[in-house]
């Protein structure tokens, strides 16, 4: 009886798991990937550190803290980035107001010379205060520029592969991320060439529910050819803090904000 029961259970599982797939399509998953990433709460904050470790193991590490507000979900977005840690990037500011129809806006303000650096759309690939995360990875890749196409399940992740609609606008031909099927959080996303060979990994090695929000705590983004690395580590992450539009304009270059 106890194995009828067991088998019963497993057989409704399984019905209910491949149902589940079955009904999702994969937009709405990338979709709710997206807003569980980039869009937790109205607002929030955190203190961040990186550790930028490159190919002969030299380390570098940056400390910043990170403040977000929405406009809306899944629409604008602003994010605003203040470096305090080490002592030649202290007082560094990276700005963005993300938008949906169009380029997203960034800027970079380089305390040393007092000047407000804009990120052109055509340098949003490239390396992020000299990590291997880059300037669209921080705020958070348009879903509207790729396709998807789901080319697994199992019975944690969702397997998809997304492929860029203008080819030349990026460094990669296609990539390959695996999505926790209960929490939607992208747990582990692999860069392919157009030989289809991997260049750039990154792993979420830490989650954690916070304010009921699944939270990406630590992760690490791998360089493959030749195994160079960052980590990036967060704590005292804070949601729904009420912040004022003020906090996100021109005036924060010059007067970020201490807490």
């Amino acid at each position: 009886m106890k194995d009828i029961l067991k088998n019963t259970v497993l057989l409704s599982a399984f019905v209910y798991f491949s149902a589940t797939a079955q009904t999702m399509p994969v937009e709405q998953i990338i979709d709710k990937a997206n807003l569980v990433s980039y869009y937790a709460a109205d607002d929030g904050t955190t203190e961040a550190r990186m550790m930028i470790v490159d190919q002969n193991g030299n380390k570098q590490m940056r400390q910043f803290r990170i403040y977000r507000k929405d406009i809306s979900d899944r629409g604008a977005q602003k994010m605003l980035v203040v470096f305090s840690r080490p002592t030649d990037v202290k007082g560094t500011v990276f700005r963005v107001e993300k938008h949906v129809e169009s380029d997203d806006n960034r800027w970079l303000y380089l305390p040393a010379l007092d000047l407000v650096k804009r990120i052109s759309a055509g340098d949003k690939r490239t390396s992020f205060v000299g990590s291997h995360f880059y300037y669209e990875d921080v705020s958070g890749r348009n879903p509207n520029d790729d396709t998807y196409e789901l080319i697994a399940t199992d019975e944690s992740y969702y397997q998809i592969k997304g492929t860029p609609k203008d080819a030349g606008s990026v460094e990669f031909a296609y990539y390959q991320v695996k999505i926790d099927n209960s929490t939607f959080l992208p747990m582990e996303m692999i860069y392919f060439d157009q030989q289809g060979k991997a260049m750039r990994k990154m792993t979420v090695k830490k989650v954690a529910v916070i304010d009921g929000h699944p939270t990406v705590m630590h992760s690490r983004i791998e360089q493959l050819a030749d195994g160079s690395y960052t980590e990036m580590q967060f704590r005292n992450v804070r949601y729904d803090q009420g912040l004022d539009d003020s906090l996100f304009s021109d005036r924060s270059y010059r007067n970020p904000p201490s807490q």
